[in-house]
């Protein structure tokens, strides 16, 4: 079965991004994408045939941005056309998946549709000064013609979540969505006891809030007589809202005090940065998926998470994490977990048991080989 890939970008090192790497990995599939930074992503991508689609000089002349990547990512797809054979096409992060427009038996497995125009529409028109408001209603609404005249073509789509499932079912009106959420090496992972730090792993990005885990840990500070530390680690994409919203985590950090920032550590570091936390923080708005509350657990500890998006689906509250609504009340969490540890190793042991029955890779791949084999018998 010939497999080829798209996707918009491999330019961070991301859960989507590993996913990714998985199933390329696993049919030995070729790779076209947007934009390629090999030192920023996973390095195994480096052993696989990746090819960067011609986006055009102009579009390539755009300033960095997520609105002009973005625009530049989809026009490429937009126009591209396979010359070469395969099964299936298998598209990953929006707007890879424009890329049906020319092409046929497309499986997009969606990480989420495009939030800039779709569910976060809204809050980036609040960034934006007042000159810049009506461009970007403009441009939205013409990518939201766009983006709904394919989605409809598109032979199947796997949402990675309910929460991804949910927008697509909303925004297209596609119900024939399946949810299959991405596996993960859980014999990879262990417990080497409490090392007494808490532990957000991801790249730094506003959606991220690594701020709201700053806030909670200075709370949680101020309520313990033990010393803990907070550690961030992750990467950030060249995106300069990223980089502007990295140094100010390093300034809050500096400010709050016990906070240690590891910039792109290597997966064998953050298993290991896994291996001797207290527990796992997460704290994404309104995540589409995400691997580390399933990291978190394959590592036996227990993950206290912000209460929207995925983690309510994938985390259960009081057993193998629990789910907080404030920054107040994640500090609480963290207070509760550094006194109770044998709740803590309940938690752990209910967490590594959760990932291993319902998030392997063997799982995900029974489901996946079988569709991609439905979806090439329509040629």
């Amino acid at each position: 079965m010939k497999l080829v890939m798209a996707t918009a970008n491999l330019t961070v090192k991301g859960g989507a991004e590993r996913i990714l790497l998985k199933i390329a990995q696993h049919y030995d599939a070729k790779i076209y994408v947007g934009e390629y930074a090999p030192e920023m992503t996973f390095p195994e991508f480096g052993e696989l045939d990746v090819e960067t689609i011609n986006r055009g000089m102009l579009l390539k002349a755009l300033p960095y941005g997520r609105a002009a990547q973005g625009l530049s990512y989809g026009i490429g797809f937009l126009n591209f056309k396979l010359q070469e054979d395969y099964d299936v096409l298998n598209a990953h992060i929006a707007p890879s998946h424009w890329i049906r427009r020319n092409n046929e038996r497309v499986l997009w497995y969606c990480h989420t549709p495009l939030r800039e125009v779709w569910d976060l529409y809204e809050q980036r028109m609040m960034l934006k000064r007042a000159w810049q408001k009506p461009i970007h209603a403009l441009g939205a609404t013409a990518i939201r013609r766009i983006d709904k005249a394919i989605v409809d073509d598109i032979e199947f789509i796997y949402a990675n979540s309910e929460n991804t499932r949910s927008r697509i079912m909303e925004f297209f009106g596609r119900k024939d969505v399946e949810v299959l959420g991405g596996g993960i090496d859980y014999e990879l992972y262990n417990d080497e006891g409490d090392g007494r730090y808490f532990f957000y792993p991801s790249r730094f990005s506003p959606n991220k809030r690594q701020d709201y885990v700053i806030r909670a840990f200075e709370i949680f500070k101020k309520r313990t007589k033990k010393s803990y530390r907070l550690v961030l680690a992750g990467a950030t994409s060249r995106d300069k809202a990223h980089r502007a919203y990295k140094e100010g985590i390093r300034k809050m950090a500096a400010k709050a005090g016990d906070v240690l920032i590891i910039d792109d550590p290597t997966d064998e570091r953050m298993r290991d940065l896994f291996a001797e936390c207290t527990a796992v923080m997460y704290a994404p708005i309104n995540e589409d998926y995400g691997l580390v509350p399933l990291e978190g657990m394959a590592s036996r500890k227990p993950v206290i998470s912000v209460n929207e998006g995925e983690p309510r689906f994938t985390i259960l509250d009081g057993k193998t994490g629990l789910l907080v609504n404030s920054e107040e009340e994640m500090a609480d969490r963290m207070l509760y977990i550094s006194e109770h540890k044998s709740v803590a190793k309940q938690m752990g042991k209910s967490g590594y048991d959760r990932v291993k029955k319902n998030y392997s890779w063997d799982m995900f791949f029974s489901r996946f080989d079988e569709r991609v084999a439905k979806i090439a018998k329509m040629r």
